[in-house]
Formats: structure tokens, C-alpha cells, sequence
């Protein structure tokens, strides 16, 4: 049994870009492995994690067992489930919109609380993504490619692949659509058609990298 993880921190129940990228990504893989595949959810955008959580579980790390209150055993206890599903699985979906220019509270916090256990801490050795691969579905309502006006406002995608690739050691898919605000604002009505087709190339993208992982997982 093959075990696709997916995290969506999208606050849309409806009409999320991310999760309907993650949607066509998790449904090739799925296609691909058949029933030999198992997927793990964790909603973090709709059912935020506690924001106190990270700093509980932190400061619980130096704090003998023994010793630790009850919010700082359920603090460890909740950052170990989170670690236990990402550990488990051979592939990573993670749904991360672009909000107020970097990654959401929703996200950042998963990331903080995973990062406490030892198992994904910096400098883990060895590194828990190793020969896995995770992918990013990202969606931007804007414009941040070169030359448009907001290029370097992104400060989210790279903080997340060096999270991902250098300190958790996972290969790691990059899946983008921007614009996707074009539809319900005027002042980018010039911009649909393009935003539809970076729409339209996101969902390919994901359909293709889902059907080559599901090989590499079966291989």
C-alpha cells in the first residue's frame, strides 16, 4: 500500500484554486496506483491548527517529560500526529495559497509544530524526505513573475521549498497558477484570458506529475 499525504490550507470551502489543482494532482496519482493506494488528509485551512500549539511544543522540547504541563503533552502529542502522517507517507500534496504576499498563518503553523519533532528538525539525520517527493500547489492572485509590477513580492514559495528540499530533504514540484484573481476584479479584466490558460496549464502540469510519481512509487 502506497500512501499519498495532502494538505490543503486554503480558508475556501469553495472555489479554492489549490484545492482543485491538489484535486486533479492526488486524483492521477490515485487513478495510477489503483487500490493500491491510500490518502491521508489534513485540513488545516477550514480546521486551523491551535496558534499556541508551536510555542507550547517548543519550549515542552526542553522541558523534561516528567515535567511538562498537560497543554505540553497535548502540544507534543498533536505535533507528533502531524509528524506520524507526513512520516508515513511516500508522496506530499500541499496546498499552499498565496496570502498578504507570504504563506498563511494556517500553513506556517503546520510547518513550526512539524518542525518540533525530532524526526523533521534541522539537521535531522537522515533527512525524512529522502528519496520522497513533495509537491506545492500554489496559487497567487496577482501577478509576481518578472516584469510585473510585483516581482519579489513572493515571499512564500521560496521559504517553502527550503523548508521542503534543504532542511526536510524532499524533491520538490513546484505547480503555479497566478492571476487567479482576473475573474472577480475589474481592474485585471485585460488579464483572464491569460489567467484561465495559467489555470488550464496548473491542472496539465499536476495530471502529468501525478501519473510520473504514481511510476516512481509503483517502480
Amino acid at each position: 500500500m502506497s500512501t499519498v499525504f495532502r494538505l490543503d490550507a486554503s480558508i475556501k470551502p469553495e472555489g479554492s484554486v489549490t484545492r482543485a489543482v491538489s484535486d486533479t494532482l492526488e486524483n492521477a496519482i490515485v487513478a495510477e496506483l489503483g487500490d493500491a493506494a491510500n490518502v491521508t488528509r489534513r485540513e488545516i485551512g477550514l480546521s486551523p491548527l491551535p496558534s499556541d500549539a508551536w510555542a507550547t511544543a517548543a519550549f515542552a522540547g526542553w522541558t523534561p517529560e516528567a515535567d511538562r504541563t498537560e497543554q505540553q503533552k497535548a502540544a507534543v502529542a498533536l505535533a507528533t500526529e502531524l509528524a506520524d502522517e507526513l512520516a508515513a507517507a511516500d508522496v506530499a500534496i500541499i496546498g499552499a495559497p498565496f496570502y498578504n504576499w507570504g504563506v498563511t498563518q494556517h500553513l506556517k503553523t503546520w510547518f513550526d509544530l512539524v518542525l518540533t519533532d525530532p524526526r523533521f528538525s534541522a539537521g535531522a539525520d537522515p533527512l525524512p524526505g529522502t528519496g520522497k517527493s513533495a509537491f506545492l500547489v500554489i496559487a497567487r492572485g496577482g501577478g509576481y513573475s518578472e516584469g510585473a509590477p510585483k516581482f519579489g513580492w513572493d515571499h512564500a514559495t521560496a521559504w517553502l521549498k527550503r523548508i521542503l528540499e534543504d532542511v526536510w530533504g524532499y524533491e520538490v514540484t513546484v505547480i503555479e497558477a497566478e492571476l487567479t484573481l482576473a475573474e472577480v476584479t475589474p481592474a485585471m479584466a485585460s488579464l483572464v484570458e491569460i489567467a484561465r490558460k495559467n489555470l488550464a496549464d496548473a491542472h496539465a502540469a499536476a495530471e502529468t506529475h501525478g501519473k510520473t510519481v504514481a511510476a516512481k512509487i509503483a517502480a
